[in-house]
């Protein structure tokens, strides 16, 4: 699939209607301004307000304007995926629908896909008008996807994004995976990531859709993804590594608690305790059966895994024709 426009504008909204008209007027103004042709795909995660008919009446007034509506909330990911599904421009941008995003920085990240090459320009909210309830955990799992991921960006999450067309199409964002879109882009073997210094607006209607779990779920989302980047075409590699570690620690300790008793028996001439009074042995038991355990989980996910259908899905870079 080729791109046929110069830009893509993917916004997923949830209950967002008092700024729709100001945000689709305000991305129309600027796109004229650079005479682009372009499309705005407005997803509404099932929002309860009216959302979705403002969207149908802006359609009359924006041709350009593409919407597509959930029947209930699946969240931000799966609005993403349906966006970059969609999407035909040669540069992907990613905004949330609040106004906390200035259409203005679009020109600014088009130039960084186009002039400069990134695949991936992620905006960085150098100053933010969020409480420290929100700023101070952002800034935690920041720094903790950078070590994990060795992605230097300072904001992940900014959801003031600009994409190379083949990088949306080459990932599937699922869960809450929105977060590590970077982290996705690299799997795929898109390196070539940068960030931009954006504005950060504080936000005009409503209130933030997002709660405290939030932090909960992407703690466990960065395991996930950390794991499954690695490792997700060879479990082995980690689960009967790990097995083979922990069965020869348990073994270790068991002959060496064995040993033991048999030196001060038959040498000190003495009568040792029973092996079994031995917590130690417990420990060094428990260890070989939580190896075994480990290296049986590797072999089923490698099975699993070659028997995957996309077991050989891989992202090329080029071809030339035969």
């Amino acid at each position: 699939m080729e791109p046929t426009l110069d830009i893509s504008i993917v916004i997923p909204l949830y209950n967002e209607e008092e700024s729709l008209p100001e945000l689709i007027a305000w991305i129309d103004r600027v796109m004229k301004s650079k005479g682009w042709n372009y499309e705005v795909i407005m997803i509404d995660d099932g929002s309860k307000d009216a959302s979705w008919k403002i969207i149908t009446e802006l359609k009359t007034k924006f041709p350009s304007l593409r919407g597509f509506s959930f029947r209930r909330n699946y969240g931000k990911s799966a609005a993403l995926n349906v966006g970059f599904e969609a999407c035909r421009g040669q540069v992907v941008i990613t905004m949330d629908a609040d106004l906390q995003d200035s259409p203005e920085e679009i020109p600014a990240l088009y130039a960084k896909i186009m002039d400069e090459g990134f695949d991936l320009i992620s905006g960085w909210k150098k100053k933010r008008y969020d409480p420290l309830s929100k700023t101070i955990p952002t800034k935690v799992f920041n720094w903790a996807t950078r070590k994990l991921s060795g992605i230097h960006l300072h904001d992940f999450n900014c959801g003031l994004k600009a994409y190379r067309f083949d990088v949306v199409k080459s990932i599937e964002v699922y869960g809450e995976m929105h977060r590590y879109i970077p982290v996705l882009a690299k799997w795929a073997g898109y390196t070539n990531i940068g960030e931009q210094v954006v504005q950060h607006q504080a936000r005009k209607y409503g209130s933030s859709k997002f709660g405290l779990e939030r932090f909960i779920n992407g703690f466990l989302d960065l395991l996930s993804i950390t794991f499954v980047s690695r490792f997700s075409k060879k479990p082995m590699h980690f689960f009967g590594l790990l097995g083979l570690i922990m069965f020869k620690a348990g073994g270790f300790l068991a002959l060496w608690i064995i040993a033991q008793k048999l030196y001060i028996t038959y040498y000190l001439d003495e009568r040792a305790a029973l092996v079994t009074q031995n917590p130690l042995f417990y420990l060094g038991l428990l260890s070989m059966i939580l190896g075994t355990q480990f290296f049986l989980a590797g072999f089923v996910a490698e099975l699993v895994s070659r028997n995957a259908p996309d077991r050989n899905k891989y992202h090329l870079k080029a071809q030339t024709d035969v």
